[in-house]
C-alpha cells in the first residue's frame, strides 16, 4: 500500500490504473491525464474529493484563463476532471459530479488565411517558357492541380481523389465538356463544382501528357511513379512551387481553398453560392469569408480615405 502525502493521490493512482488497463489508453495519453488530475489537486488543497462542488471548479476554469491558458488546454483538464468524476462517482457517494455542464472560455476564431488576389494569379499562372521548350509532364500535372484548388476550391482530399471518368467506385470526377467537377466531401456528401477557363485549359495540357496510372486506378493526378497522388506530397509540390516563386507567405493547399472563397465573396457578395461551393452544411462555417472581406475593404479605405491615414 502506498503512503501518499496528499491522500487524494490514491485516487488518482486508481484512476490512472483504470485507464491503462480496462480502456487500453497509451502511455502518453495517461500521462496527460495524470498531469491534470495532479494539478487539480494541487490548486484545491485540503479538499477532500466529495467537497469539491461546481462553483469551485468555475472559478479554476476562469483562474486558469485569467492565467493567460489556452481556452482548448483549459477545456482538455476540465474534460480529464470529468471523466475521472465519473470514475470516482462509482468508487464513492457522490451528489453529482461537479465538473458536468462547466465549460471552458470560448476559443477566440481564428481568421484563415487568404492570399491577395494578385499573389493567388501570380502562384497559379503558368510560367514562362522558352520558344520551342515544352514543360515537364510533372510541371504540367502541378500547374493542372493548382489552377483547380484556386478555381474551384476544393479541399486537398476531394481534389488527390479525383478520377479521370465516372464510376461506381469514384468519388469525384472530371466532367471537362461541361467545365465542372464532382467531388464527394465531408458526410459523404456530393456536390458539382464549376471549373474556371485556366483550370480547364491547364487540365487539358495535363490530359495530353498523362501517362496510363501504373496502380491500376483511374486516378486524375499522378505522382512521378505513376500512382494517385497523396495529400502528402501535393502539399509538398506546392510549397516549393510557391517558394520558387516567392511568395510572401507560408502556402499549404488548403489557403488555396480559403483565397478562392474569398475572391469569390469579394466580386459577388453571394454567400450562399460560396457555401454551396465550398460544401459547408452550415452557412456560419462560409461567413467567416465575410469578416476576411471586411478586412480588405478596410484595409483599402485605411489606404485611400484622406481622414484614415496617420499623420
Amino acid at each position: 500500500m502506498h503512503d501518499y502525502p496528499d491522500p487524494r493521490l490514491g485516487w488518482i493512482d486508481g484512476y490512472l490504473a483504470q485507464l491503462t488497463s480496462q480502456r487500453q489508453l497509451s502511455p502518453h495519453t495517461v500521462s496527460a491525464y495524470a498531469r491534470d488530475l495532479r494539478e487539480l489537486a494541487s490548486l484545491t488543497p485540503g479538499q477532500d474529493w466529495p467537497a469539491i462542488q461546481t462553483q469551485h471548479i468555475r472559478r479554476l476554469a476562469a483562474s486558469l484563463h485569467a492565467r493567460g491558458l489556452d481556452p482548448r488546454s483549459i477545456a482538455r483538464k476540465l474534460s480529464s476532471w470529468r471523466g475521472f468524476y465519473d470514475w470516482l462517482g462509482e468508487q464513492l457517494a457522490l451528489a453529482s459530479n461537479p465538473v458536468q455542464g462547466v465549460r471552458a472560455p470560448k476559443q477566440a476564431r481564428t481568421l484563415p488565411r487568404a492570399l491577395s488576389v494578385d499573389d493567388a494569379i501570380a502562384l497559379v499562372a503558368p510560367a514562362e517558357l522558352h520558344a520551342g521548350h515544352s514543360p515537364p509532364a510533372a510541371e504540367l500535372c502541378n500547374q493542372a492541380m493548382f489552377e483547380l484548388l484556386y478555381s474551384s476550391g476544393l479541399r486537398v482530399a476531394e481534389l488527390t481523389a479525383l478520377d479521370l471518368q465516372a464510376s461506381p467506385a469514384a468519388k469525384g470526377w472530371l466532367l471537362p465538356d461541361s467545365g465542372e467537377v464532382i467531388v464527394t466531401g465531408k458526410g459523404n456528401k456530393q456536390r458539382v463544382v464549376p471549373v474556371g477557363k485556366a483550370a480547364l485549359a491547364a487540365l487539358h495540357a495535363w490530359l495530353a501528357v498523362r501517362p496510363a496510372p501504373g496502380d491500376g486506378s483511374n486516378a486524375l493526378f499522378l505522382s512521378t511513379r505513376g500512382s494517385r497522388i497523396s495529400p502528402r506530397v501535393l502539399q509538398q509540390r506546392l510549397q516549393a512551387h510557391a517558394l520558387a516563386r516567392g511568395m510572401p507567405v507560408h502556402v499549404h493547399p488548403h489557403m488555396l481553398r480559403h483565397s478562392f472563397a474569398s475572391h469569390v465573396l469579394q466580386s459577388s457578395g453571394d454567400l450562399r453560392a460560396v457555401q454551396e461551393m465550398l460544401g459547408h452544411t452550415s452557412i456560419s462555417s462560409t461567413q467567416v469569408y465575410t469578416a476576411l472581406d471586411f478586412q480588405h475593404l478596410a484595409a483599402v479605405y485605411d489606404q485611400a480615405h484622406p481622414r484614415a491615414k496617420v499623420k
